[in-house]
């Protein structure tokens, strides 16, 4: 009996993980794929980045003739309205702040004083709707990385409440498996920034580097120094003023206060740091500017075939939104890369769902994202008013920036490790002759991914490949976005589209095999999102 129980396991166990593994592509779905092509997607991407759009700004004219022509190819591909109101178009209101210095900013201990040049030096901007927020005489604290067991009052004794805290962005390197795996995306630290509110502080400054940022400070001057976003609706304690800094003035201050940059970041990478009053108050005043408007995520769908199957489905997101034209540049920030391409691959993996001779067994779900680069706004109101219950999606494969720099022996996975949908990824990589590499923390604040997959949603979240398999097409020429700071002036025209034609169709056998899959793909149990999956679930009513 003993012996028939563990055969009848072990053929369980055989059929389950057979059942979970892709299949080899079949020829009816590479048919299907080769809709998917350069000329298409180039065009695509030729209007989102037109300058008649000025960047696609969330609440701009720009923003809602990007949802227009989003809409219009949905529609002429066949596909249906998606949103929970019947439309194409899932509406929400945001709010949007233009912070400016009302005075110099400084920085003082006892009679000695520093002054900070707004731009040059640092960027601030409200974190609360107000026309008015001020620092008067705040003490400077370092908290090194902003971990949580490093950064209350709580565990360590130090009174962080009222305080501006100096924080290093991102993890320490020395806890990362690379540079690589761990670099954040361009102005990112939400996180960071939440747990200051937490704390009661004044103010947060996040060190900028460009390793650690994964942008140099002039984008990261165009981002913070343009409009800010936010939801209406925004829960948890606010945060007067959030700020970044570049690493000379973080060390005139940390000169003013007597004290090594270097030697306080080597300080913040030990296991027992604590955090360090600097003994220097801060001051400033901003005056902002705010503004209601409206944005729109816009979702299509292709019912399943599947009566069983049908009520449970695949989400396909991109966000479409940029930059526009922030203060001090010279030229509108249109995003071919990022996010123009990846709004073309969503439409382009859509056409080749249609070409399909049987729509897949689970409904798929076609969603581009507004406000990605606001703090993934766009994704956050999905993952409040999904097409379906959270827990009917069987997964969230997201396009974030795709590859205009020709094809490339790998494909980058972000978040890798959060979800049986590695193994997916990684044998269908292998049907193209390509291996998987990871990219940043699996947490990434500002990744449109996580949004869903703080609910329990699979995710899979491809990016840039960065092995070149051989140079750029067009006699070497760069290729589009080939550095963060050429991303938001990039255009399509500068760069080799073939590798971006090989993620959609990466991506479309991904949605496939997943749409009849049995059972489901899963998220680890024990992964890094899952006290935000218990405290959104919460937030959400689910279960």
């Amino acid at each position: 009996m003993r012996l028939l129980l563990v055969c009848a396991l072990a053929a369980l166990t055989a059929v389950g993980l057979a059942a979970f593994r892709p299949a080899v592509v079949t020829p009816l779905e590479k048919a299907a794929a080769q809709s998917i092509h350069a000329e298409r997607l180039r065009a695509d991407v030729r209007f989102l980045e037109s300058d008649l759009l000025e960047g696609r700004v969330p609440g701009s004219l720009g923003d809602r003739l990007a949802q227009a022509f989003i809409a219009a190819r949905m529609e002429g591909l066949g596909l249906e309205p998606g949103a929970p109101d019947g439309s194409w178009f899932e509406r929400f209101d945001i709010v949007g702040v233009s912070s400016r210095p009302a005075g110099p900013i400084q920085v003082s201990r006892g009679a000695e004083k520093e002054e900070l040049r707004p731009l040059e030096d640092v960027v601030a901007t409200a974190g609360v709707p107000s026309p008015e927020a001020r620092i008067e005489g705040a003490e400077i604290v370092f908290v090194g990385y902003g971990a949580a067991e490093q950064g209350g009052a709580d565990s360590t004794g130090v009174a962080l409440k009222g305080k501006v805290l100096l924080m290093m962005n991102h993890d320490p390197e020395s806890d990362a498996p690379s540079a690589a795996e761990r670099r954040p995306p361009c102005a990112s630290g939400d996180d960071k920034y939440d747990l200051a509110a937490r704390m009661g502080a004044a103010g947060a400054i996040l060190i900028h580097t460009a390793p650690s940022a994964g942008c140099p400070w002039p984008l990261l001057q165009s981002s913070w120094g343009a409009e800010q976003f936010r939801l209406p609706d925004e829960d948890g304690p606010p945060l007067p003023v959030k700020a970044w800094i570049t690493e000379e003035a973080a060390r005139r201050i940390a000169r003013l206060a007597g004290l090594d940059l270097d030697a306080l970041r080597r300080r913040a990478e030990r296991r027992d740091f604590r955090p360090l009053p600097l003994g220097v108050t801060l001051s400033l005043a901003l005056r902002s500017e705010v503004r209601r408007a409206q944005t729109a995520n816009v979702i299509g769908r292709v019912p399943g075939s599947d009566e069983g199957l049908s009520g449970e489905a695949v989400v396909y997101t991109a966000p479409y939104d940029r930059l526009g034209n922030p203060p001090g540049q010279d030229a509108i920030a249109s995003g071919a890369r990022d996010h123009a391409s990846g709004a073309a691959v969503l439409l382009a993996i859509a056409e080749a769902m249609k070409a399909l001779p049987q729509t897949p067994p689970r409904t798929t779900f076609f969603a581009a994202l507004g406000g990605e680069e606001s703090g993934r706004l766009g994704s956050r109101h999905l993952a409040r008013q999904p097409p379906l219950p959270a827990g009917r999606l069987a997964a969230d494969i997201n396009v974030d920036a795709i590859t205009l720099g020709g094809r490339t022996k790998d494909v980058t996975q972000i978040g890798r490790g959060q979800s049986s949908l590695d193994d997916w990824v990684e044998a269908l990589a292998a049907v193209q002759d390509r291996h998987v590499v990871s990219e940043a923390s699996p947490d990434r604040s500002r990744s449109d991914p996580f949004s869903l997959a703080r609910l329990g949603v699979p995710v899979a979240s491809l990016g840039s490949g960065t092995e070149a398999l051989s140079p750029p097409a067009g006699g070497g020429r760069r290729a589009a976005g080939a550095t963060p700071a050429d991303a938001p002036r990039a255009r399509s025209d500068d760069g080799d589209i073939g590798g971006a034609v090989e993620d959609a169709q990466l991506l479309f056998y991904l949605g496939v095999k997943v749409s009849s899959a049995t059972p489901r793909p899963t998220s680890r149990r024990n992964d890094e999102l899952r006290a935000a999956r218990t405290m959104a679930r919460a937030e959400t009513g689910i279960r």
